[in-house]
């Protein structure tokens, strides 16, 4: 039995796992949806406590407003960005704008086109 895989990016997990609801009536072998950033580390989101910028050890802006596992001098460019100054949110809950949402699905190979078409017609890129 041959397989393909098939990546697509969506702008919310409900919008993929939707897609993978629909990609269930075909032979769908495996499926993995996840979040990417352009940055590494866990994010703001995952940070164990609110840090105070006054009296808290923290490495930097990156680290405080991102969330990110930065290298020094990695930090110093993170920290550069319009989302970490507040110049700029991102988005609202200070998301990052377009497709951060990765569906990757493995698929038989006789169901593909029908699997690109599902995932298009759900919305993704």
């Amino acid at each position: 039995m041959s397989e393909r895989t098939l990546m697509a990016y969506f702008k919310t997990p409900r919008e993929a796992q939707q897609a993978v609801e629909k990609l269930k009536s075909l032979r769908l072998i495996e499926h993995s949806i996840d979040r990417f950033d352009g940055y590494p580390g866990e994010g703001a989101q995952h940070l164990d406590k609110i840090e105070n910028p006054l009296s808290a050890d923290f490495p930097g802006l990156g680290y405080l407003t991102l969330g990110g596992n930065f290298a020094i001098d990695a930090g110093v460019l993170a920290a550069a960005s319009a989302s970490a100054s507040g110049f700029d949110s991102g988005g609202s809950d200070n998301r990052v704008n377009g497709r951060d949402i990765l569906l990757t699905a493995i698929v038989h190979e006789d169901d593909y086109d029908e699997a690109l078409r599902i995932v298009q017609d759900s919305g993704a890129l």
